[in-house]
């Protein structure tokens, strides 16, 4: 059985029999036969039923946010946000994926000749449990719009959350079989990734699932696209709006708890303005709220498990061993559930796990270094690649720096790293490759085909 855990109280929310390798491998035969008459669905119906699907998340979100509370413990307003999000994706989706799929017209010496898009067929989408909403259906709108059908097999804290995924999908008017949810151990996923009914494999998670996933898909030629950790720099120069830069910056590293891929976790700061940034930062990081998820003014939830919160707090400590310097929190409360305090590093040098590591929690590293130069070697000196951002009143300047000098995938100026529909979303290097939301997403599962005729 898979049990999902109340993070915030320990007690058990719910148990779930795990399906067996001969009823994942039915659900799989099931979607297939349904993707392959949804193919032929027009663009307008496909549309319909994602427009019906946003309606019902706006309906139910509430529901769906105190279910997010409790199996992961994210704060009741921050899960509200993430299931009106999903409703926005799914009414972009719906009015753009036409446009974006229909046939490129290329002058060659053919008669004709054009580019095709079209649905590879049941995409696997394993996904984790930070925004069990957001992550689902980032994928899962595109998926559909272009035709393919999914299995999806969610983390196993978040089993309640897929399953609701599911139903309103079929509740949408989806047909039942397109859409399903396994319930697997993540350590049963092998024969799943490489049976024959499986296109494709798209994963948000860790770098580790990542290249687990990507090795067994990989033997079998399966193109996987891959979202997985990252430790996002934010670089505070000289001429920075110093009291947006403290606010956001710890709205970025603090938000669904600090367990965020493309929260900020690394705060590199030039030397002259260092001392009044950290003042203004810790004051901010101090004004957010820790407790219970499901009150109104809680800021800050607890972790969603405990092993991860124990992970956490070896990864500070050892830093703290090393040389770092615990300006904020950095103890273990007492008391159930699996909260960790707002906490603040400052001496981050390399060589500690806080300044190569992910550190997937409430906890900012902040650096000093010397100037512009310096700030933007620090940034990239890490293995990961998804989110960056620099702060400067120069705007043109921090451009630069953003478009032309920082090694990741999704890079702000004066602005937290976020996703948005209209715009790819994805990360280089150990931050996993190819790209979700926008036009770039939903052409990563379709066959770009080429077409000529003489």
């Amino acid at each position: 059985m898979l049990q999902t855990i109340n993070p915030a109280t320990n007690e058990l929310v719910g148990e779930y029999r795990e399906h067996t390798f001969e009823e994942v491998e039915l659900f799989i035969q099931e979607a297939n036969i349904a993707q392959e008459q949804w193919k032929t669905t027009e663009f307008d119906h496909r549309a319909s039923l994602l427009k019906e699907l946003a309606n019902q998340l706006e309906e139910n979100k509430d529901a769906l946010a105190e279910l997010m509370a409790d199996e992961m413990g994210k704060p009741l307003k921050q899960g509200v946000g993430e299931v009106e999000k999903c409703a926005w994706l799914c009414r972009y989706y719906a009015d753009n994926a036409e446009d974006f799929l229909s046939n490129e017209l290329v002058d060659t010496d053919a008669q004709k000749s054009y580019v095709a898009f079209e649905p590879l067929g049941v995409v696997l989408s394993i996904m984790p449990w930070n925004f069990p909403f957001w992550q689902v259906l980032r994928f899962g709108a595109p998926a559909l719009m272009a035709g393919n059908g999914v299995i999806l097999k969610h983390s196993e804290n978040t089993t309640g959350c897929a399953l609701a995924i599911e139903k309103m999908i079929q509740n949408a008017g989806y047909p039942k079989e397109l859409f399903r949810t396994i319930v697997v151990d993540k350590e049963n996923m092998k024969p799943i990734v490489q049976h024959d009914g499986i296109a494709a494999i798209t994963l948000t998670g860790s770098t580790r699932a990542g290249k687990t996933v990507a090795a067994q898909a990989g033997e079998v030629l399966k193109k996987t696209v891959l979202e997985l950790g990252g430790s996002d720099p934010y670089i505070i120069l000289e001429d920075a709006d110093l009291e947006h830069a403290a606010n956001v910056c710890a709205t970025s590293r603090l938000i669904n708890s600090g367990q965020s891929c493309v929260a900020a976790k690394r705060f590199i700061v030039v030397d002259g303005v260092y001392d009044e940034f950290l003042k203004l930062f810790k004051e901010e990081l101090k004004a957010r709220k820790v407790g219970d998820p499901t009150k109104e003014s809680t800021d800050i939830g607890p972790m969603a498990r405990e092993d991860l919160r124990d992970e956490l707090h070896r990864q500070v400590t050892e830093s703290i061993e090393a040389g770092a310097s615990a300006e904020l929190g950095c103890t273990l409360p007492e008391g159930e559930g699996s909260f960790y305090p707002v906490s603040l590093l400052t001496n981050v040098n390399p060589g500690m796990p806080a300044y190569h590591e992910e550190l997937f929690g409430p906890v900012a590293a902040v650096i000093k270094v010397a100037d512009e130069e310096e700030a933007i070697r620090v940034a990239n000196d890490t293995n990961y690649g998804l989110g960056a951002a620099v702060f400067s009143n120069n705007v043109d300047r921090a451009e630069v720096i953003a478009a032309k000098k920082l090694k990741a995938g999704c890079c702000f100026v004066n602005s937290l790293v976020k996703s948005d529909p209209r715009l790819p979303f994805g990360g280089i290097k150990d931050s996993g490759y190819g790209r979700e939301l926008s036009l770039f997403g939903i052409r990563e599962f379709v066959n770009v085909k080429t077409v000529w005729v003489e």
